[in-house]
Order: structure tokens, then sequence, then C-alpha cells
């Protein structure tokens, strides 16, 4: 037996990461569930108690402090211990970037158990979305948001055990993947640096051991790879291809420009005009490389 305050948001929902259900249970001794599938992520943590879980062919006894993850389509088990039955609060969710989420954070059926010491936060963030149970998008935004707050938490106390390589290349990609979402902006190598939470020297060292350019010339050369792209397929003034690629002068894009291409972008606008001669194949080849070589960074983080 168990008393349960649960509920579940009925309905199509999409999205990249929104609530199914959630709940608080306080059970009484050797209550159990399954073994059986859930169609969603479920994450599950115990507030006072102990039992045990068992998914993936594995079993994990576990106490208060400890939360376990049951992920979509994959037989799991659970009971409470029969002298000292658990409370627990749990959150059932999916989306386009659930996976990814829990990826991230080190969970999965090989490692589904976390710890937490932020108690008191998880309950406080369940009972929320409790409260706001009503069909409509402000209590929707609600919930969904404070499931961020919630795996938010998990992540902050949840280590993946990597190997020195596997650090090292995970910051590369990291860093790599930040470049290509901000290089629009004005940012720095330190702020590349502060995002993978690294010193800049020793990302200096990572990128150079990684794919033999400092940080700093990767960033150039990204932004002159976009450039030309749009000095290729677009009319807009040199100016604001300048500012769209994170260059607030555009003189210091002439010369960042000049000193890649051999050329200022007028020049290569025009060159491009021209049809594919040989040297265009060559600049669209340098393209199409340096593109793949993200990409390949990119495929290795999957």
């Amino acid at each position: 037996m168990e008393k349960a305050y649960k509920l579940e948001f009925a309905g199509e929902q999409t999205g990249s990461l929104y609530v199914n259900c959630c709940g608080l249970s306080r059970t009484e001794g050797l209550h159990s569930f399954g073994p059986a599938l859930k169609p969603h992520y479920l994450v599950h943590y115990i507030l006072s108690g102990k039992g045990r879980f068992v998914i993936g062919g594995k079993e994990y006894p576990l106490e208060a402090g400890y939360g376990f993850l049951i992920t979509p389509d994959e037989l799991a088990f659970y009971q409470a211990d029969k002298n000292d039955p658990w409370t627990y609060v749990w959150v059932g969710f999916s989306g386009t970037q659930a996976a990814e989420y829990i990826g991230n954070i080190g969970l999965s059926v090989r490692q589904p158990i976390f710890k937490s010491e932020e108690s008191q936060e998880l309950y406080r963030i369940v009972k929320d979305m409790m409260e706001h149970n009503t069909f409509g998008l402000s209590h929707d935004l609600r919930r969904n948001g404070q499931l961020g707050v919630f795996l938010s938490i998990i992540a902050e106390g949840t280590k993946v055990a990597e190997n020195e390589a596997d650090k090292a290349n995970n910051y590369v990609r990291k860093a790599v993947s930040f470049i290509q979402s901000n290089y629009c902006n004005p940012i720095k190598v330190t702020d590349v640096a502060d995002y993978v939470c690294i010193n800049r020297s020793y990302l200096y060292t990572l990128f150079r051991n990684s794919i033999g350019m400092s940080p700093q010339q990767f960033l150039a050369t990204f932004r002159i790879t976009k450039a030309t792209e749009l000095l290729q397929l677009t009319a807009l003034p040199i100016e604001s291809i300048a500012l769209s690629c994170g260059y607030q002068d555009p003189l210091v894009f002439t010369k960042a420009f000049k000193q890649m291409k051999k050329m200022s972008p007028t020049s290569y606008r025009k060159e491009m005009q021209k049809g594919e001669t040989r040297r265009n194949k060559e600049y669209l080849k340098q393209v199409e490389d340096f593109i793949d070589q993200i990409n390949s960074l990119n495929s290795d983080s999957r």
C-alpha cells in the first residue's frame, strides 16, 4: 500500500522538455512497482526511508538523499524496505531534448543512480508543480520551467566518471559548440574558457592538441568561414556581414578577412561572382573541410 499524491498531465504535448506527471508517495513496508515499463523518463528522489531499485539486470539498495532514473521502455522494479519504507517525490517527463539532457547529466540505464543534498528544494519544486496543475499556457510554462530547475539540481550533484582524454575532448567539444552558437556575438577566448570552466592557457593547450590551432585561431577561422558563406549567398553590405560574424568594426573585419583570404571581402565577392573558377573551388573546398572538421567533433560527442 502507499499514500500517493500524483498528477498526470493529459493531452498532446510537444517541445524540448515537458512534464508528463509528478507526485509524492508515502509507502508502506514492501510496497512495490513492476517489473513494468514507462513510456517516458521518470526520476524518483527519496526524502526518507529506504528500499531497492532494479533495472538493467542490476539491483541498487537506496536510502534518503538518493534518487533513481527509469528510462523509457526499460523494465524496472522498485520496492520499499519492510521496516523503514521510503517516501519519495517523482517527476515524469519527455521532449525532443530529454535524452540529451539526461545523457549530459550522466544518467543512463548503466548509471541510473544519483545523490543530492537538496532534498527540501527538490520537494519544493515538485510541490510547486502540483500546485500549478490546471490546463493552460501559464501553468504549462510554470511546470516545465520547474522541471528544468529540478534537473539542474540533480546535475549539480552528479559527476560523470571520465578519463583524462575523454575530459579533454569534452572540453573542446563544449568550447566548439559555444563558438558555433555565439560567433555572431563579440565574444572573446576568455568567454569561451569561462563557459567550459577552465582557464585560458589550458584551453589553448587542449585546442592545439585536438585540432592543431589555438582557440583564437579557431574563433577567427569560424567567423571568416561564415563570412565567406554570406558573401557568396547574400547581397548584404560588408558592414552587415561584419556584424553578423561578431565584428563590431567593419575595418577590423576587413583586416581579418584579408589576412586569412589574401583579398578583401569586396574582392572575394567579385571573384565568386565570376563563376566557379579553380580559385573559387579551392575556397569552397576550404569552407567544406572546415565545416567537416567541426561536424566530426560534434559527432564524436554523441
